[in-house]
């Protein structure tokens, strides 16, 4: 067998197959022989069918079936052969097939690059610090609080952060639009939800007033065929409402686990589940900041059919997570949501070839132990823990999850004891809530 290899890019590959033909009508010819010994044809007796005969009849049947055997067979030769590692599914093109002479075929397929890292000393890496005070605790309880406060009705004109209930119609071009009609919406003045003016143009409003707005859809809008059109909405004012905030008192502590102790009990919960968050959110950022640190250390060509792969999965998280919400996924267009997810699926690619090969070379694995450990520690603010951690030891994939998750700390803590870490002080908020901006105008 004759193998070449042509290189076509850093890492495309077109590789030419030519097989000798004693090897295809060897065992053609084996499998015709055995063929002979059962098969029934007119005239003859079981066995007795002359090879000629079953030759004529059967041989480009068996001559297409080895070739095919054939070419798989001598494509995963030629890769061993060549030292190359495959990505994908080859593009195989037949060149000959001919009986008498032989087989060749040129495959084009993408390689695993091959990875070199830099030093891990060379890196810089800043460790986050968090010191939990008392006013992020104030600040947790208030969060408590507003997730579980009430609305009260009242009668005056509408202002920032009160909840209106409405009905409202929109139109463009004086047509009713799919999704422009809602009854008894709830919609809090401030929070964004709605298109820029639409909030805005509510304030001031009293409980049975009837309002017109005439807006315009974002251009970027997610809804294309919305976008940057002019659009008309009625709106009829139903209630207007104030937020309650619950007491603190035993009858809210009791949500939290919090059965005796009052307030003191319920503040050290609180203290306690934000430490374990902290904990876990320190290794979050630490991690982050080691991987980003290794991917900007090291240059690396990325199979496309991996980026590929790797935004398939990421547009079926999102799609998972907005149809969890209550979204409607089909009001993404697939163009741009590849754009969106190309450059952090490169990004994660990379750092899977880059951690891989580290992991492998450290011989770095992850320990039963702090596995249990971990998932201990997840289930540890569920009042049921126990259940929590035979739920994840059920189900060998989600195990899996956390496995991986103990394999990249223990990876990380051997490039930390190899690298420069500067310590950072940063507060709790800002760890908790990293990036944090203002939000978007949503549907």
């Amino acid at each position: 067998m004759q193998v070449s290899v042509e290189q076509s890019g850093d890492l495309q590959r077109k590789m030419t197959v030519e097989v000798p033909e004693d090897r295809i009508a060897g065992q053609v010819k084996d499998r015709l022989r055995e063929l002979g010994k059962t098969v029934k044809v007119d005239g003859f007796r079981p066995g007795k069918v002359p090879f000629s005969v079953v030759q004529r009849r059967f041989g480009p049947r068996v001559r297409e079936e080895v070739l095919s055997e054939v070419l798989r067979a001598s494509f995963s030769e030629a890769m061993t052969q060549e030292d190359l590692r495959l990505v994908g599914e080859p593009a195989i093109e037949p060149q000959s097939m001919e009986p008498g002479s032989g087989m060749s075929y040129t495959a084009t397929f993408e390689v695993y690059p091959t990875v070199v890292l830099e030093p891990i000393e060379k890196l810089t890496i800043e460790r986050p610090v968090c010191e939990i005070v008392d006013a992020d605790i104030e600040q947790m309880i208030e969060t408590l609080r507003e997730q579980h406060k009430t609305w009260q009705a009242v009668d005056r004109e509408s202002t920032g952060g009160d909840q209106l209930t409405i009905d409202f119609t929109g139109k463009i071009d004086g047509e009713v639009f799919e999704g422009g009609e809602a009854t008894d919406f709830e919609l809090v003045l401030g929070a964004g939800h709605m298109i820029d003016g639409f909030e805005d143009g509510l304030i001031g409003q009293r409980v049975d007033t009837e309002t017109q707005l005439n807006l315009t859809f974002p251009p970027n809008y997610q809804a294309e065929h919305l976008a940057g059109k002019a659009v008309q909405f009625d709106v009829k004012i139903k209630q207007v409402a104030v937020p309650v905030l619950p007491a603190l008192d035993d009858e809210f502590f009791k949500k939290f686990g919090v059965e005796s102790g009052g307030e003191a009990a319920f503040r050290t919960e609180v203290s306690e589940n934000m430490a374990r968050e902290r904990e876990r959110a320190l290794q979050r950022r630490f991690n982050a900041g080691v991987l980003d640190a290794v991917a900007a250390a090291n240059d690396l060509s990325v199979p496309r059919a991996l980026v590929e792969s790797e935004i398939q999965r990421m547009q079926q998280q999102a799609v998972q997570s907005m149809l969890q919400r209550g979204g409607n996924p089909g009001e993404f267009d697939p163009a741009t949501m590849n754009t969106m997810f190309e450059e952090p699926a490169q990004k994660r690619v990379k750092l899977g070839l880059l951690m891989a090969e580290m992991i492998k070379n450290a011989e770095i694995t992850a320990d039963p132990a702090k596995v249990r450990g971990l998932v201990e520690s997840m289930a540890a603010s569920y009042e049921d823990s126990a259940a929590v951690v035979k739920w994840y030891y059920d189900d060998p994939q989600r195990l899996n999850e956390i496995e991986a998750m103990c394999l990249e700390d223990e990876a990380v803590t051997w490039i930390a004891e190899r690298a420069e870490v500067n310590e950072v002080n940063i507060s709790f908020d800002d760890l908790m809530n990293p990036g944090q901006t203002d939000r978007q105008p949503e549907a």
